[in-house]
């Protein structure tokens, strides 16, 4: 256990509280359907926190929430976002309970399959490529649905598309991004770019791609996949930026715009970029890439909290989602200092709580309207802290975090 008897005390506490404050919400008062935020990511921490609270009442919600989404799916016009729209809310049913050798006449997940492989028809492809909105995120979905049929068919048509929308890029090649596919409170630049962060950008598509290519689906997917890895690796490992600052990596590659160390965090920045060449150097059993991983690793468990950029707790930017990666890439390579990075960055995560606030005491920072909020959701919120902290502490299961291209 990496963790000392006084952070896992303090978690316990902060677990406490935050089983009590879930097991209180009102789960009609959830809109949002969605992993991101909605109830397709209550799901998630529900199951996670049925297995430290048995008997609770949390598997019953994690039930409950799950079915909302789905039955708001059949009465409403969604996107196949995996973090937004459709996919998301199947890859949690799947992730939940699917059995992969169900029929096809009884998976409920068959008519979002025949969906998504409609949706991957057209050619060529001009939408978005990345992990939140775009054809990764539908690639993630496919991954877990494997070894089906038709989730072979979808992660052949993944890779196609991705081959299509490929472009040459010294000294490899890269996906350009559209301003218009980024919400506009987040958008830094109004020209097309080559975006570093795993959230939107390159380093998803290439922790994607390695997945792919290690699995059994057919010779040539395996063959293009591997093609676009090396492409996208070679590409991505040019940008780093001079040995002297701060962090490794940018935000963006674009005509015109400097490009200056990104936050510390996993949407952007060095710690999510090092998880996922680690994820793809393991795929790929590739010594030099997870080299080239633990390298860019060991440099941001060094960054200081004062240049890293962290305010809040959640998963996509948060000190919560810098705990659970380091800790992720601690549990793979076995290096003291990145571990010393993940109790840290727990410490924070547990700092940062403030009882009797937010959810559980944990709440979002909004940037935008410079404000604080309290939000129950996945990727910014008190579900995606209470999965980091059941993932330090318990043996619950972390599967939740291949959403992230963290595992």
């Amino acid at each position: 256990m990496y963790l000392g008897r006084t952070q896992i005390r303090d978690a316990r506490v902060a677990l406490d509280d935050l089983s009590s404050s879930f097991l209180a919400l009102r789960l009609s008062s959830i809109r949002d359907s969605s992993l991101a935020s909605g109830l397709a990511g209550l799901a998630l921490a529900y199951a996670a926190l049925d297995t430290a609270f048995p008997g609770a009442g949390h598997a019953e919600r994690a039930e409950r929430a799950l079915d909302r989404a789905i039955d708001r799916l059949a009465n409403s016009t969604s996107s196949p976002s995996l973090y937004s729209g459709f996919t998301g809310i199947a890859w949690v049913a799947e992730l939940l309970g699917a059995d992969p050798s169900t029929p096809r006449e009884s998976d409920p997940n068959a008519e979002i399959d025949a969906a998504l492989e409609a949706y991957l028809a057209v050619s060529p492809w001009s939408g978005p490529y990345d992990l939140i909105d775009g054809i990764v995120g539908i690639g993630v979905y496919a991954l877990e649905r494997m070894p089906r049929s038709s989730a072979k068919r979808l992660l052949a048509l993944v890779v196609s598309r991705l081959q299509e929308a490929a472009r040459p890029k010294h000294p490899g090649i890269a996906w350009q991004s559209d301003p218009l596919w980024v919400p506009s409170q987040w958008r830094r630049t109004a020209r097309p770019d080559f975006n570093l962060g795993v959230a939107h950008g390159v380093p998803g598509a290439i922790a994607m791609l390695a997945r792919v290519a290690a699995a059994a689906v057919d010779a040539s997917t395996h063959k293009t996949a591997c093609a676009l890895l090396d492409g996208a690796v070679t590409w991505l490992l040019a940008q780093e930026l001079p040995p002297d600052a701060d962090g490794r990596f940018g935000y963006r590659v674009a005509r015109g715009v400097s490009s200056s160390p990104a936050r510390l965090a996993w949407c952007y920045g060095d710690a999510g970029i090092a998880a996922a060449l680690l994820v793809a150097a393991r795929a790929m059993d590739e010594r030099a890439l997870g080299n080239a991983a633990l390298r860019i690793a060991t440099h941001a468990a060094a960054r200081t909290e004062a240049t890293a950029g962290v305010i809040d707790a959640g998963l996509c930017h948060g000190a919560a989602g810098l705990a659970h990666i380091f800790r992720r890439i601690y549990m793979a390579t076995g290096e003291e200092n990145i571990a010393a990075a993940a109790r840290t960055w727990f410490q924070r995560t547990l700092a940062i709580r403030t009882p009797g606030q937010g959810l559980g005491g944990f709440r979002a920072y909004d940037g935008i309207e410079r404000s604080w909020r309290g939000e129950p959701g996945f990727l910014t919120g008190s579900a995606g802290v209470t999965l980091a902290l059941l993932a330090a502490t318990t043996d619950s299961d972390s599967a939740w975090d291949r959403a992230l291209l963290l595992s």
